[in-house]
């Protein structure tokens, strides 16, 4: 019976999800503007027209479940899955993907189709028949309010997401009129820089990336020039808060993709 109950509980999320279609992602061949501000909309149908089953965001998806433990501590997750399989065009550090051999959801920095499928519509985790966290994927990105409860089902936190990405997030942009050209996209997640950093050239290719965990530049970070050879690669402490690391410049390159230095002797 509790299995019929959670499949019910399931069943009544699909009513949320019901959103622009025009809503895409952008690449670091054609930035878009991200617009952390807005807020999924619902999409306007006639009052007589039912919404289509398993669709979301305009796209047709399958329903999955996985489930794990014993007892009191069986959890329960109840989500959609890309039915035609999609590889993610994304700035995006975290991808979230359903593994068929593992039969759990996956995050990930670099998504491989051959292991799985994307993520797509809304998603709810169930502990002992209570709910504990709710909220909506865009193709394997998180996307809007995500919601987490304590087994009392009192709300223990809340995020917010656009495509991905913290809705504290700061991007500035080389057009700030009409905001299509990105100059650079930090990554803050409760007041610190978490995740992937981006700084772009004024022709939209990318000039410097990196990864921050908590306020920290952490592994390489890579610079380009405006024609999109690489420049340098600086490495920076792999965890953050060693205290004994320096930053160190790796291999540098000249504008024409030629190796003008290499550090083989690097002492983290």
């Amino acid at each position: 019976m509790r299995y019929f109950s959670i499949v019910s509980v399931f069943l009544s999320s699909l009513a949320l999800a019901q959103v622009e279609e025009n809503d895409k992602l952008f690449t670091i061949d054609t930035p878009a503007s991200l617009e952390f501000t807005r807020e999924e909309e619902p999409l306007a149908t006639p009052k007589k027209k039912k919404p289509k089953k398993n669709v979301f965001y305009g796209v047709k998806t399958r329903k999955g479940f996985t489930r794990r433990g014993v007892g009191e501590r069986v959890t329960y997750e109840l989500f959609h899955y890309l039915k035609v399989p999609e590889t993610p065009q994304t700035l995006v550090r975290d991808i979230y993907y359903y593994d068929f051999a593992r039969r759990e959801i996956v995050r990930t920095s670099r998504f491989d189709p051959r292991k799985g499928v994307l993520v797509h519509g809304p998603y709810q985790k169930i502990q002992n028949g209570v709910l504990i966290e709710s909220g909506i994927f865009y193709k394997g990105l998180k996307h809007g309010r995500w919601m987490k409860y304590g087994r009392d089902s009192v709300l223990i936190d809340k995020e917010k997401y656009f495509m991905g990405w913290p809705k504290e997030s700061l991007i500035s942009y080389w057009d700030p009129v009409e905001k299509k050209k990105p100059k650079e996209i930090i990554p803050i997640e409760f007041g610190q820089r978490e995740g992937n950093y981006y700084l772009f050239h004024e022709n939209g290719k990318v000039a410097v990336t990196g990864e921050y965990k908590w306020n920290e530049k952490v592994g390489d970070w890579y610079e380009y020039y405006p024609n999109g050879n690489r420049k340098r690669v600086i490495a920076y402490q792999k965890e953050p808060f060693q205290k004994n690391h320096k930053p160190y410049i790796k291999t540098e390159w000249n504008e024409r993709g030629q190796e003008i230095y290499r550090n083989n002797q690097a002492v983290n």
